[in-house]
C-alpha cells in the first residue's frame, strides 16, 4: 500500500513540477509588457461610449462624472438601461442635463434569446453615431479619469490595435475582501500570464469588458455583440471572436496605476467570492484542450502546495516527504512572488491580502467547480451554459450555449 502511495505521490511531484515550469515561462514570457501611458491630447470626437446598467443607483453617478470630464474625443455616452426600479435612470437624466452627449437607452424588456449583459452592449451599439470610429464599453462600477480615453486611443494608434481593453486598476472594499479579491486574480494571472502584449490567439486572449475599445469596423466584421449574444464572458468571447479571425487583440496595464481609471467591483468578500468566480474560468466555445491544461497548472501549482506542506509537515512517515517539501515550498515562493508583483494592480491594498496565500486552495477548487457548472444565476435570471468543445470554432458563428430565463427577464447583467 506505501509503495503504491509513494508512486502516485511521486506521479504528482513530477506534474508539478512540469507545470510549475509552465507557469513560470509564462510569466516570465509575459513580463516587461507595454503598458499605457498617459496621454491628453484630445482629437475629434470619434468615440461613442457604451454603459449597461441595471439598478445601479449606487454606483452610476461616478462613472457618469468621469464619463463627463472627457474631452472632444467622446462623442456620445449612451447609458443603456436594462429596466431599473431605483433611481438609476433619475440620474442618467440629471446627468443629460449637464451634458448633451450623455443619452439614456431603454433596452427593456431583454429578448429570452439572449444573455442580460451583451443585450444591452447590442441595444446600445444600434444607437450609436454614423460617424463614430471606435466603440468604448464602460461598466458602471467604473471610475474614468479624463486622460482615459485619449490615453486608449493613442496606445491603440501606437500598437496598431484595432481591439483592446485594460487591467483596471482595482479598490476593494476592506480587510476581509482584499485576500479573496487578490487570489481570485492570480488564478488569471497563472493561466494567462501578466498584461502587456496583444496575441491573436484564441485560447491565450486576455480581454476586461469593464473598459474594452473596438474599432467599429471589426465590430461589425466579427458579427457585432449578437455573436456573443448568450456568453456568459462577453468580453472575453468577443475578443476570441476577434482573435480567431487573426487580429491582434490587446490587453494592457496602466502605467501609473489610478491615473487613467479605478474599479470597485463588489461590496465586500462574499460578494467577490460568488459573483467573480462565476466568470473567472472564462469557459465558451474557444475553452479548448489548452485551456483544459492551463486549469490543471492552476490545481497543482496554486491550489495545491498549501495542503501539500500542511501533509508533510504533520505526517512525519509521509512517502517522498523531503521531496514533497521542496517541490511545494518552491511552488510556494512563486506564489508570492506572484502576490508581490500583483500589488501594482491594486489602489491602496490592505496588507491582510498576504493571506491570500491561505485562500488558495479554496479558491482553486471554486473556480474548477465553476468551469462544470452549468446553472448560474444571476439577479433574477438563470443562464444555463452548455458548451461545445469544437477544437477550431468560426470566428463569426456564435458560441453555443443555452439561456432560460426566470420570471424577471428585464434585466441586464
Amino acid at each position: 500500500m506505501m509503495q503504491i502511495l509513494r508512486w502516485c505521490i511521486g506521479i504528482v511531484l513530477l506534474l508539478q513540477a512540469v507545470a510549475g515550469v509552465r507557469v513560470v515561462s509564462r510569466m516570465i514570457g509575459s513580463s516587461g509588457g507595454a503598458r499605457v501611458e498617459t496621454a491628453r491630447r484630445e482629437g475629434k470626437a470619434s468615440v461613442s461610449v457604451i454603459v449597461p446598467v441595471l439598478d445601479e443607483a449606487d454606483r452610476l453617478a461616478p462613472c457618469l462624472e468621469g464619463l463627463v470630464g472627457h474631452g472632444g474625443d467622446v462623442a456620445e455616452i449612451l447609458v443603456v438601461d436594462g429596466g431599473s426600479t431605483d433611481a438609476t435612470r433619475d440620474i442618467v437624466r440629471r446627468f443629460a442635463e449637464r451634458d448633451l452627449r450623455i443619452r439614456l437607452v431603454d433596452a427593456a424588456p431583454i429578448r429570452d434569446d439572449w444573455n442580460g449583459k451583451p443585450w444591452g452592449l447590442h441595444v446600445g451599439s444600434h444607437h450609436i453615431a454614423a460617424d463614430t470610429r471606435w466603440v468604448l464599453t464602460i461598466d458602471a462600477d467604473v471610475r474614468p479619469q479624463p486622460a482615459l480615453v485619449p490615453s486608449l486611443l493613442a496606445h491603440a494608434t501606437k500598437h496598431n490595435l484595432r481591439v483592446m481593453s485594460i487591467a483596471t486598476p482595482q479598490r476593494v472594499s476592506g480587510s476581509l475582501e482584499a485576500p479573496v479579491h487578490t487570489s481570485l486574480l492570480a488564478t488569471l494571472v497563472y493561466r494567462y500570464g501578466i498584461p502587456g502584449g496583444a496575441t491573436s490567439d484564441p485560447e491565450s486572449v486576455q480581454a476586461n469588458g469593464q473598459c474594452f475599445l473596438i474599432e467599429r469596423s471589426l465590430l461589425n466584421e466579427v458579427g457585432g455583440f449578437a455573436s456573443v449574444a448568450q456568453s456568459l464572458v462577453e468580453d472575453v468571447t468577443l475578443a476570441r471572436h476577434c482573435a480567431a479571425g487573426g487580429e491582434p487583440v490587446g490587453f494592457f496595464e496602466p502605467a501609473d496605476a489610478g491615473a487613467l481609471v479605478t474599479v470597485e467591483m463588489y461590496a465586500g468578500w462574499y460578494d467577490a467570492l460568488v459573483n467573480w468566480s462565476r466568470s473567472l474560468p472564462m469557459r465558451d466555445r474557444y475553452f479548448g484542450v489548452r485551456s483544459w491544461m492551463r486549469m490543471a497548472d492552476l490545481g497543482l501549482t496554486m491550489g495545491l502546495p498549501p495542503m501539500a506542506l500542511l501533509a508533510g509537515s504533520l505526517w512525519q512517515g509521509m512517502p517522498l516527504r523531503r521531496l514533497t517539501m521542496r517541490v511545494n515550498a518552491a511552488l510556494l515562493i512563486t506564489r508570492v512572488g506572484t502576490q508581490l508583483g500583483m500589488s501594482r494592480a491594486y489602489v491602496a491594498l490592505p496588507m491582510t491580502h498576504w493571506t491570500a496565500i491561505i485562500a488558495d486552495p479554496v479558491i482553486v477548487a471554486l473556480v474548477w467547480r465553476r468551469t462544470w457548472q452549468r446553472h448560474h444565476h444571476w439577479r433574477g435570471r438563470t443562464v444555463v451554459v452548455e458548451p461545445t468543445m469544437a477544437s477550431a470554432p468560426s470566428a463569426f458563428s456564435g458560441n453555443n450555449t443555452k439561456v432560460h430565463h426566470a420570471a424577471d427577464t428585464r434585466a441586464i447583467g
